[in-house]
């Protein structure tokens, strides 16, 4: 029996990989499992806080991989859900809940964000921050942001 690879899911594993490291790139962590924990519920919190038509567009613009992490666990007519910033930091907060000491769900959601905003097109970046309330779009990197 030969060992083969599939190209596709090589592909996918390094542009994950490439974000993952990225986000621990933007916080003080080299851990890639936290790293990847923090950018799997800061994308959980935003894809359930969105209408899920634009919850998918988002997910459209994630390496597979990541997509199909994205979708985990997603209940699409319980969507949007509403809250403000602080209901938005806490969903963030659970995906380390198991982690103690490690509590900065704002500097975790604002890195995930930066990343988001540099790698998927411009234009879905900003229609996803535009519909968010201006606690939460404030998050977005400055440059977004006129």
């Amino acid at each position: 029996m030969t060992s083969a690879t599939v190209p596709v899911f090589d592909t996918t594993l390094h542009k994950t990989n490439e974000w993952v490291q990225e986000v621990a790139g933007a916080l003080p962590t080299s851990d890639a499992q936290v790293a990847y924990r923090i950018l799997r519920g800061v994308l959980h919190a935003l894809r359930d806080r969105l209408p899920p038509p634009e919850a998918v567009h988002l997910g459209a613009q994630l390496p597979m991989l990541l997509r199909g992490s994205y979708y985990e666990g997603w209940k699409p007519t319980a969507t949007p859900m509403s809250g403000d910033r602080v209901a938005f930091l806490e969903r963030v907060q659970e995906s380390l809940s198991d982690q103690p000491g490690v509590r900065d769900p704002e500097q975790w959601t604002r890195a995930v964000f930066l990343v988001l905003a540099r790698r998927m097109d411009v234009g879905e970046v900003e229609d996803v921050a535009g519909m968010l309330p201006a606690g939460l779009s404030d998050l977005w990197p400055d440059s977004m942001r006129s």
